[in-house]
């Protein structure tokens, strides 16, 4: 048991974001079918908590479902599919693309995805809840026609189809579905497709909306040292310096092998005696 553990902890290390969201949504899944089946009441309580509601007071006091819906799954078969999904789109947006931007327009079709649920929910007749990982996963799908829609794939018992023919056939066929009874779940697959489509126009403009996690992982950065201005050595100490010397000269050194510190370690990694040192030069 603990060797297949051991595995598993160094496939996910060693995997791509592509596999540790498999990952995610596998084990959560497990989760949802363990308390299901001894704890149902508990997990209805849970996943009330996890699932998106198209109750606009609901999402008011529980926005993150807004994100978690896409990691929830309805039974085995509705994870099985998508995690196939999943895997077959990252390979082929992997093609053009780096990880980073396939995790950003992920999450972005995921959120689009269900900002479309929740918006139509309110004109149309629709589930009370919406879960999956499709419209998360159509997303970068699309974005890939887009980008590339002369791109032949090789379908099983289909043949090559091109990339853009298997983004027309999922949007016109959930387009198709709006009247039935997972019309939620077709919104959703539409506004995946719409973020996939706007991601790749932007970043064809020069826009790749993935600089934006770039700077909310600055803000949460640890400050690396207190910033300390150069010192500038005035023309009085530099002929003082050379009037004494080899003294000079060392002193002078030091200051530059400080300041060099500084810029590689931080402020913060000076001993005491090397900023008073510094702070005494300061002032001279």
């Amino acid at each position: 048991m603990s060797k297949i553990l051991d595995d598993l902890k160094y496939s996910y290390r060693a995997g791509g974001i592509a596999q540790k969201i498999i990952y995610w949504n596998v084990g959560i899944g497990l989760i949802v079918l363990v308390l299901d089946a001894f704890f149902s009441v508990f997990s209805a309580h849970v996943l009330s908590w996890l699932v998106l509601n198209s109750n606009l007071s609901i999402l008011a006091f529980k926005p993150w479902t807004i994100l978690t819906y896409s990691f929830i799954h309805a039974g085995v078969i509705h994870l099985l599919f998508n995690m196939i999904m999943l895997f077959f789109v990252n390979r082929l947006f992997s093609t053009f693309f780096s990880e980073k931007q396939f995790l950003t327009l992920y999450i972005f079709g995921a959120l689009l995805g269900g900002i479309f649920f929740v918006i139509g929910s309110q004109f149309m007749t629709t589930g009370t809840v919406l879960v999956g990982a499709s419209a998360a996963t159509i997303a970068p799908l699309v974005g890939m026609a887009v980008h590339a829609p002369m791109m032949q794939v090789r379908l099983a018992l289909i043949g090559n189809v091109k990339m853009w023919h298997i983004a027309v056939f999922i949007i016109v066929l959930d387009v198709i579905q709006l009247n039935t009874s997972n019309v939620g779940g077709h919104l959703a697959h539409l506004g995946g497709a719409a973020m996939g489509y706007l991601y790749i126009k932007l970043l064809e403009k020069g826009y790749d909306l993935s600089s934006i996690f770039d700077k909310i992982s600055n803000l949460f950065k640890r400050s690396q040292g207190t910033k300390f201005k150069k010192v500038y050595v005035n023309k009085n100490v530099v002929n003082k310096e050379n009037e004494v010397g080899n003294e000079g000269e060392t002193r002078q050194k030091k200051i530059d092998s400080i300041l060099d510190k500084i810029s590689k370690s931080g402020y913060e990694s000076l001993t005491k005696e090397e900023k008073d040192f510094l702070f005494r030069a300061g002032k001279e």
